[in-house]
């Protein structure tokens, strides 16, 4: 068998690439995106075993898969982690997985159906947790979470049909154990992703990481705090540490389509004569308040003093107000049902 190219997209066609699979009759080599091989997969069909091997030392046996007419048994050689079997069951229409050998509990149990592959967790009789979808064209298989109609996990996308190879029992056995996601697997992931986000962000040589600034004339390197910029190269600093000096930042006081003038000087170099003359006539601004005369402004203190008027409550006589009170204590109690029990019926109760 050539080998073929199998790639898988962290969701839809259209998500970006999360790994690679080379597939052939040696074996298959799991890549990522870079397609550095992270996981090794060897054949022996002469005794129907696949291995899995460190793909930096390939004499490191880290796994042995034995197929057999009754399923698949995953031996480990990694210390704590325990040995599983998939036994075929109903001729082959369902495999169950059980942690830790023959006679360990069922984890999981896969379904070959029409629509797919669906696989159950927690048991026997616990709820789907994905479901392999094929392409009736054979062209891929879509892992979705939590059923036929859940959101895309992965898409593995085949060529030349490939997908219909692993409807096969066995098949799909090997696919189960090459395309898993191990926890390792998903930290690696997740620390390539955070360091191509890192290099995607990082500032441009030469220029501020703060603000948006001019860059400098040619020749003429800005001062920062009376250092100047070939000064701070010479000591080796990293450039993009410093901020950069704005040339126009005191640039002289400019006047809008108005004609009002718009300061961008520092308030510590416009003097004090300068800020109160603003309106040109020599002295400050009489506000707007000064136009409300006095009666109006303290008119409604002098209204203040007015008697309160009396409320509705106070046209009903007091006998009107506590009548309701006095009839509830008229009132008997009735006799409650526990009265009826006689006192030795009760006591002879709590005896026993």
């Amino acid at each position: 068998m050539d080998d073929k190219l199998i790639t898988e997209y962290a969701g839809t066609r259209r998500d970006p690439v999360s790994r690679y699979y080379q597939y052939g009759g040696g074996g298959v080599r799991v890549m990522d995106t870079k397609k550095s091989v992270r996981r090794l997969y060897l054949f022996d069909p002469a005794t129907d075993i696949m291995t899995e091997r460190d793909p930096r030392r390939q004499d490191t046996i880290l796994k042995r898969f034995i197929f057999d007419k009754y399923g698949m048994l995953e031996e480990t050689f990694a210390f704590g982690e325990r040995p599983r079997t998939f036994r075929y069951e109903e001729g082959g229409r369902r495999i169950a997985v059980r942690e830790g050998g023959d006679y360990g509990a069922v984890g999981q149990v896969i379904t070959f159906e029409d629509e797919g592959v669906t696989e159950t967790m927690w048991g026997r009789h616990g709820e789907i947790g994905r479901v392999f979808q094929f392409d009736p064209r054979g062209e891929s298989i879509t892992i979705r979470k939590g059923g036929y109609y859940g959101d895309i996990e992965r898409t593995i996308v085949f060529a030349d049909r490939g997908a219909l190879l692993f409807r096969n029992p066995d098949a799909f056995l090997q696919f189960l154990v090459f395309t898993d996601w191990s926890d390792k697997d998903q930290s690696e992931r997740v620390d390539d992703r955070v360091a191509e986000i890192r290099r995607e962000g990082a500032p441009v040589p030469g220029r501020s990481p703060y603000a948006f600034t001019r860059p400098t004339a040619p020749g003429k390197p800005a001062k920062i705090q009376g250092i100047r910029r070939d000064a701070r190269k010479a000591q080796g600093d990293a450039d993009t540490a410093d901020i950069e000096f704005i040339a126009d930042a005191d640039a002289p006081a400019a006047r809008d389509s108005r004609g009002q003038r718009i300061l961008s000087r520092q308030s510590r170099e416009i003097s004090y004569e300068e800020r109160r003359d603003r309106d040109g006539t020599g002295g400050l601004s009489r506000g707007r308040s000064a136009e409300i005369p006095l009666e109006e402004r303290f008119g409604s203190s002098s209204r203040d003093n007015e008697p309160l008027s009396r409320g509705k409550s106070a046209e009903i006589p007091l006998d009107e107000r506590f009548e309701n009170a006095g009839r509830e204590r008229e009132k008997k109690l009735s006799r409650g049902r526990s009265a009826d029990i006689p006192w030795e019926e009760r006591r002879g109760g709590s005896d026993r």
